[in-house]
């Protein structure tokens, strides 16, 4: 099989889909792997480094996605790469498409078969492909956050461990999965006062143990919810629901009781975001104010860290990758009950629930 490795067009993306010895393995295994100009500079992999690896340099992006039959991406299409595409072309991405009716629209429109890393599921019902990436974008939410809270960057000028004799800053977190769970780590390292809020009470029991009075557990409720945002200094919102919209769990009405000059860190906002007056932002503008509070909505925040979100995406995907090459996608979707939960789209239908319900579009069932 014919693999495309375009470069990322996204602002300030700098990871790559595959770096060398991902390409490496792909070429021992009989296959041939086309790579765009450039696609691994921001990562700090060069052109030479691929040829060396295996890969055949294209002279364009376009010449690219006219010689793979399997396009494999970081993040998803821009839509100016949506015309490249032709019918039965697979593409293999963080696809996020409940939150863009507008690329849901055109890639149905071009006919291929897009499969999404983050509805791929493992036998455990975990999701292997996300996790890498959420538990950085996790971390980082606590590291961006503790920056917005200087008074240089438009917050509260606190300092979120505080020092002895004044008390840290309020560090509440909306969810407990992987992202979550990575930035409770990070605040709770950096001395914050952290709460996190969390429906499933044994996640909040796994915290609890493992941090031992360090932090505060609440089980969601929409009373706890209004409770605790009003008093945060930094939210982070980590809620997801695989695959569909991030429920919008703080209203407009509750970020206007937050204190002024406070910060959202909105990491669902791939997915939608979980505060109400979230809309995604880019690297180059990535804050805005909305009711006093400051909002950093970034959708790609480890593109920003792109050598180590590059190595460890690639450590995700390229099992995965690998058999699809090798048994064609048809067959491996057959095999893998949870791979087959990755296809988004294909030959022009939806054939995944949450993206048909969010966009009001008929739901086929891939199997």
């Amino acid at each position: 099989m014919i693999i495309g490795v375009p470069k990322e067009i996204k602002d300030h993306e700098y990871r790559v889909s595959v770096i060398p010895d991902g390409v490496r393995a792909l070429v021992h295994a009989g296959h041939e792997v086309v790579v765009e100009p450039s696609a691994g500079v921001g990562s700090g992999y060069s052109d030479e480094e691929y040829r060396q690896a295996g890969a055949k340099i294209a002279d364009s992006k376009e010449q690219v996605f006219h010689a793979a039959s399997l396009i494999v991406k970081v993040k998803e299409p821009q839509l100016s790469e949506c015309p490249l595409f032709r019918p039965g072309q697979v593409l293999f991405t963080y696809l996020h498409l409940a939150s863009s009716s507008e690329l849901t629209k055109a890639l149905l429109e071009a006919g291929i078969t897009a499969i999404a890393y983050e509805t791929i599921e493992a036998k455990d019902g975990t999701l292997p492909m996300l996790k890498p990436m959420s538990e950085i974008a996790g971390r980082m939410s606590v590291q961006v956050g503790a920056r917005y809270l200087e008074v240089t960057q438009g917050g509260l000028g606190l300092l979120l461990g505080g020092v002895p004799g004044v008390e840290p800053a309020k560090v509440v977190i909306l969810g407990a999965g992987t992202v979550g769970s990575a930035a409770t780590r990070i605040a709770v390292g950096m001395g914050a006062q952290v709460t996190v809020i969390n429906l499933d009470i044994e996640r909040l029991r796994y915290l609890d143990d493992l941090y031992q009075g360090r932090i505060v557990t609440r089980a969601s409720t929409q009373a706890a919810i209004e409770e605790c945002v009003a008093m945060a200094d930094l939210l982070i919102g980590a809620v997801l629901v695989p695959g569909a919209r991030a429920p919008k769990l703080v209203s407009r009405t509750l970020v206007g009781k937050m204190k002024p000059h406070s910060v959202i860190v909105d990491v669902a906002v791939d997915q939608g975001g979980c505060v109400e007056t979230s809309r995604p932002t880019t690297h180059s503008d990535p804050t805005y104010r909305m009711e006093g509070v400051l909002h950093y909505c970034v959708a790609n925040m480890p593109g920003i860290v792109p050598r180590t979100s590059t190595q460890a995406l690639t450590n995700a995907t390229l099992p995965y990758l690998l058999t699809l090459a090798s048994s064609g996608v048809e067959a491996a979707i057959r095999a893998d009950a949870g791979l087959a939960k990755g296809v988004n789209l294909t030959q022009g239908k939806v054939t995944c629930r949450g993206v048909a319900e969010a966009h009001g579009l008929r739901f086929d069932p891939l199997m």
